[in-house]
């Protein structure tokens, strides 16, 4: 692979003008395609193999409803306290507004606050009004259509009502890219200035790593034509394809920058380069790929897609990492190895191996670790197992955290607070048999057991549909619908209806959003083992054929369990019990969102092993060459832990910046990545890792003889390229560019 890579490099240096050309033209074809093609993002996600689903279906067929097809919004009308909707001066002024929304372009009804529909708070105070708007989704509503909804409702806030417009047709999807996410790419770039003391290398990464995102992006909304697909897809494939594209830009670059310095030519240091660096890139880049796809294990359409739609983005990071980089590089030739800024002008440095014998500071760092690897290893284990701890009371849920400044949010607050928390997560009970009295009368028999239950707000009378033989009830708890308290309801009321169905020969089960919500959490929290076992194994085949050893695959793995645990103990802590939760902007706490643990094992583990490679190569690299192991270590280590250090902060600095969207979901991807990255870059590689190499010793490169006979060479290091210059290029040319100093450590992966 690494001779391939190192051909693909060249060619692409040379041929710079067609590679980028070509580049912008896949660009410019998929900005067409996706303006041309791009439908709205889906609002409503389908579980299929759930019981409420299944029930879902068969409802929407029994009972069709006036508004299908089309998008509803909500008017929420609260009076002072005191006074009542139903009367008085706040009864007209809700009717005025009323006959507002009903006189506005692209409505089709609009349905009052009416106490027979239940539309009206028991207390009087507080009413909601449905608008049926002819659209199709929230896109397709008319801006005139909702500037007059808005002015209907403030000229009711200024007669004293508090009003709020929600529904789907007013919840907004905030930007792909907000002000703090900028901030994260800025202090990318900062370090990536300090890495190079260039300013025209520290934006290289950057440019490629936003012209991959937006191919990878465009790609997925042209994909909407014909695929359905949230906005969550969007943003997770903006978050790792900005990370990912920038870290494996570093690597490369590094490599190449070091090898300019030092004499070669840039034409061959980029194939170099990209036979080398590049190699272990794609090696990173197929490890969250795989972690990636294998998501649809789970077989839940939108968690599948958002897994390809991310993976997709990284295989175009990749991509653009062997080729289009090194086009780049051919543009901008021996001027990647200098600065016109005299501040950041590049001066020769004294070799890694000092003439007073000390070490470089990467060096010193895991001698330190190898000469107290017990305290070193007590010190880490114990330090991520404290952070791990509130993950033992991890709550999986569906329901997302109101955000204050979206009206939808604010308007189902209102609900909440007037209803009660239950009212808009209603469990519905349907009942299907052969005939309809059998029906009914089976339906009205499990409503009574029903009543009797725990935290039960309301039971509805027995809703007969008008064709067919089916019924329904709405039980409405009075817990919110992600609490303990309605997903303990669901269960009783699963349990009560066996007896029903017995007796009467009729078929019963549970649907409405909230029980599609709790199946779901149900069936991620059972695939997640399932999972987690497929991406460790994926882990430990992986690493053995890249290292060719038993105990850096498992050493590898467990480091990343313990990095996982605290990303979600720090989640539950922040999300569920509210630590930090007003710096972070959190409005309310609640459960962790049920797939965020599936998505961070994926996305963590491939970032983990991308470490891994880059630190633990050098290191076998050391071994090989006849150094004694822990020696090995350090030296390896050394080498590489400048360029780690870069990319965990750039990584960082990337997802922290999502930690402050205005979304609740995106919030707990960005922070816990950022805390994923955090602790296993320098809590698991860059400190357990050479305390736990020192342990081994010679037993870390250990591999039994069948293995060794049948595993193949996937030469990610390079060691064939390597090989066959020096046999090509005898004398001074076949100088393997040995890292210079400080400024070249860990730019060198083979």
């Amino acid at each position: 692979m690494s001779t391939f890579l190192y051909r693909l490099g060249r060619f692409c240096y040379r041929r710079k003008g067609a590679v980028i050309g070509a580049w912008l033209g896949v660009l410019v074809v998929v900005g067409v395609s996706a303006f041309t093609l791009m439908k709205p993002f889906a609002s409503a996600t389908t579980i299929p193999g759930t019981e409420a689903q299944r029930a879902l279906d068969v409802m929407e067929r029994e009972f069709p409803s006036t508004s299908d097809g089309h998008v509803t919004g909500t008017i929420v009308f609260r009076a002072p306290d005191g006074q009542k909707i139903t009367v008085g001066q706040a009864k007209q002024d809700v009717a005025r507004a009323v006959e507002g929304a009903e006189r506005a372009p692209a409505v089709v009804s609009v349905a009052a606050p009416a106490t027979e529909a239940g539309s009206i708070s028991a207390d009087g105070r507080t009413g909601i009004a449905e608008i049926v708007f002819t659209a199709e989704n929230a896109e397709g509503i008319p801006s005139d259509t909702k500037q007059s909804l808005v002015e209907s409702a403030t000229e009711a806030r200024s007669a004293g009502l508090t009003v709020e417009l929600g529904g789907a047709a007013f919840d907004t999807i905030p930007p792909v890219m907000g002000p703090t996410e900028v901030v994260g790419v800025l202090i990318a770039l900062a370090v990536l200035v300090l890495v190079f003391r260039t300013l025209r290398g520290a934006i290289i990464p950057v440019l490629t790593a936003l012209v991959g995102v937006a191919i990878g992006v465009l790609s997925l909304l042209a994909m909407t034509s014909v695929i359905t697909m949230d906005s969550t897809s969007i943003i997770l494939a903006v978050m790792l394809g900005l990370a990912v594209g920038i870290d494996y830009a570093l690597f490369i670059i590094s490599r190449h920058q070091t090898q300019v310095r030092q004499g070669m030519d840039p034409e061959e240091s980029a194939g170099l380069a990209t036979g080398t660096a590049g190699g272990a890139v794609v090696f990173a880049g197929a490890t969250v790929v795989v972690a990636l796809a294998a998501l649809a294990i789970v077989n839940i359409p939108f968690l599948t897609v958002m897994g390809l739609g991310a993976a997709a983005t990284v295989v175009v990071s990749v991509l653009i990492a062997v080729t289009l980089l090194p086009a780049v590089l051919g543009l901008m030739g021996k001027r990647i190895a200098s600065s016109t800024v005299p501040a950041l002008a590049w001066r020769p440095r004294r070799s890694a191996r000092r003439t007073d014998g000390s070490r470089p500071l990467g060096e010193r760092w895991a001698s330190g670790a190898a000469r107290r690897p017990w305290l070193v290893l007590a010190a880490c284990v114990l330090g991520l197992g404290v952070l791990a701890a509130p993950a033992a009371d991890l709550r999986l849920g569906l329901s997302a955290t109101n955000d204050p400044h979206n009206s939808a949010a604010r308007a189902q607050k209102m609900i909440d607070e007037g209803f009660g928390p239950g009212h808009s997560g209603s469990l519905i009970v349907l009942t299907q048999g052969g005939n309809k009295a059998t029906v009914t009368s089976a339906a009205q028999n499990l409503a009574n057991k029903i009543e009797g239950l725990t935290d039960i707000a309301a039971v509805s009378p027995v809703v007969p549909a008008a064709a067919g033989n089916a019924a329904l009830v709405n039980v409405t708890p009075s817990s919110s619908p992600g609490s303990e308290e309605t997903t303990q309801l669901l269960k009783e009321i699963r349990e009560a209806r066996g007896d029903v169905e017995t007796s009467t020969g009729t078929q019963v089960n549970v649907t409405g959003t909230t029980a599609v919500n709790i199946d779901t959490v149900d069936k991620l929290s059972a695939a997640l083992p399932i999972y987690c076992l497929v991406v460790m194994g994926l882990a430990l085949i992986l690493l053995t054929l890249v290292f060719r050893a038993v105990a850096v695959p498992l050493k590898a793995a467990l480091g990343f369990l313990f990095s996982l645990g605290a990303s979600l103990g720090v989640l539950v802590a922040v999300f569920q019990w509210g630590w930090l939760a007003g710096l972070l902007g959190i409005a309310e706490t609640g459960p962790v969102l049920s797939f965020l643990p599936m998505l961070l094992v994926g996305i963590l583990f491939g970032l983990a092993m991308d470490y891994e490679v880059f630190l633990v190569s050098r290191m076998r690299e050391e071994y090989a060459r006849g150094t004694a192991p822990t020696e090995a270590m350090i030296r390896g280590f050394g080498h590489s832990a400048k360029v780690v250090t870069a990319a965990a902060v750039i990584m960082i600095a990337v997802f922290g910046g999502f930690v402050f969207a205005e979304m609740q979901v995106v919030k707990g991807m960005g922070l816990a990545l950022a805390v994923g990255v955090l602790m296993d870059a320098f809590v698991v590689r860059m400190t357990l890792v050479p305390a736990v190499m020192a342990l081994l010793g010679r037993k870390a490169w250990w591999l039994p003889r069948f293995l060794d006979r049948i595993l193949p060479d996937v030469d990610i290091e390079g060691e064939q390229l390597m090989k066959h210059r020096a046999a090509s290029q005898p004398g001074p040319k076949a100088v393997e560019a040995e890292p210079v100093g400080e400024v070249s450590a860990g730019t060198h992966l083979t």
